[in-house]
């Protein structure tokens, strides 16, 4: 009988601590979809402001021509961008925009071999027909001078003055968001992207702001995230997580490092669990931190052939 009651009490003490292993993952918090809904404001933005698009330089390669424009964001500033298009390709253009991450810019996506090895990924997008359009986020890039032509890491000199007005984060996510939208809008007045056929494959920062899109931009059909940090209570209202609301069942991937100390695996896991619908989304796993490396191409591109 002592020994039976000694077996119970293993039971008992192994079932409580297998529930509370168990209990342990939780999927990150995420606001309320009233909450959710209201944060739609944030991200709107007057149509009638004029966009002043136009190009001022063109560039024709081997196989594609690329050209630099110009359009006008929501808050005055103009937002320089690429935008290039493969010569075996037919109008209109399916288009996916490339989205960089903080401290880049779209540059990246022209370098190869660099962190996000962003040439390979425009090159792999262009070679299998689609178009491509990658453009400066807030205070990045060519928009330095938002910021003073300060770099966002920006060196604290210790005889400059120091920083006035310079963008957090979410200010950076939400102004970015916006300045996208209002790229769309300029490349329907163009007439030569097929609108219907429009992804977001962003890195980073950019697999942020994917995410962010692919909630709240109709237009886009589909999108793919890198590395995107889900939740960090310093940066509300612009986690990812609140926004997989909006996502319902447009087709999701996401790329991910298991050593990336931006997330957890079995954190990511539990949350795609309880708030993305499986049979429209994904994530691959690499044994990588923040820097995927190329490995991670291949998989995007076959996403993009999928659902675009």
């Amino acid at each position: 009988m002592r020994m039976r009651r000694g077996f119970v009490l293993c039971g008992l003490l192994w079932a409580v601590h297998w529930a509370a292993f168990c209990g342990e993952v939780q999927p990150y918090p995420r606001v309320t979809r009233e909450a959710f809904e209201a944060r739609r404001p944030f991200f709107a933005y007057d149509k009638d402001i004029p966009l002043d698009g136009r190009v001022v330089l063109e560039k024709k390669g081997d196989h594609s021509t690329r050209w630099k424009l110009l359009f006008r964001g929501v808050q005055g500033f103009l937002v320089p961008g690429y935008l290039e298009i493969p010569e075996t390709a037919s109008k209109p253009y399916p288009l996916v925009v490339l989205l960089h991450g903080w401290s880049g810019g779209k540059e990246d996506w022209w370098q190869e071999g660099n962190y996000i090895n962003g040439s390979e990924m425009r090159t792999a997008l262009l070679e299998a027909g689609y178009a491509v359009l990658a453009f400066d986020a807030a205070a990045h890039g060519e928009r330095s001078h938002e910021i003073d032509y300060l770099h966002v890491n920006a060196y604290d000199d210790p005889v400059a003055p120091p920083r006035r007005n310079y963008f957090s984060i979410p200010e950076i996510v939400i102004q970015t968001v916006k300045d996208c939208r209002r790229a769309l809008d300029y490349l329907e007045a163009r007439g030569d992207i097929d609108m219907g056929r429009v992804g977001a494959l962003g890195y980073s920062m950019g697999g942020v702001n994917t995410m962010l899109l692919l909630a709240l931009e109709p237009r886009f059909k589909t999108g793919v995230a890198c590395v995107p940090p889900w939740y960090n209570a310093a940066w509300t209202p612009v986690e990812p997580v609140d926004y997989t609301w909006g996502i319902a069942e447009k087709p999701l991937l996401m790329l991910m490092g298991r050593k990336d100390a931006f997330y957890t695996e079995s954190e990511i896991e539990a949350s795609c669990k309880a708030y993305l619908n499986p049979d429209t989304s994904r994530v691959i796993w690499y044994d990588r931190d923040h820097q995927l490396s190329s490995v991670y191409v291949a998989d995007a591109l076959e996403w993009v052939k999928r659902h675009l």
